[in-house]
């Protein structure tokens, strides 16, 4: 199973996660969570997947975090937990 890629992410997806946290007004404290969260350097499947923070839904697809998303929207894949 990969691990969360933390560098050499593609920019224009850097660009567009920004943009999600902006216009979802994605909170510093659960950006925080998630950066813990990624400190553990948990193990995530191949496909697409999601993991759920009291205050957004983290989304991805193998080793790449593809955007954020705010409680109540839908997410596709496997919950991570």
């Amino acid at each position: 199973m990969p691990k969360i890629r933390r560098r050499g992410v593609p920019s224009a997806l850097l660009d567009h996660l920004w943009v999600r946290i902006d216009e979802r007004e994605i909170p510093v404290a659960q950006l925080e969570l998630f950066a813990g969260w990624l400190d553990t350097e948990p193990d995530v499947p191949e496909g697409k997947r999601f993991q759920r923070f009291p205050e957004m839904i983290v989304c991805g697809e193998g080793e790449l975090v593809t955007t954020f998303l705010r409680i109540g929207q839908v997410a596709e894949g496997d919950e991570v937990v």
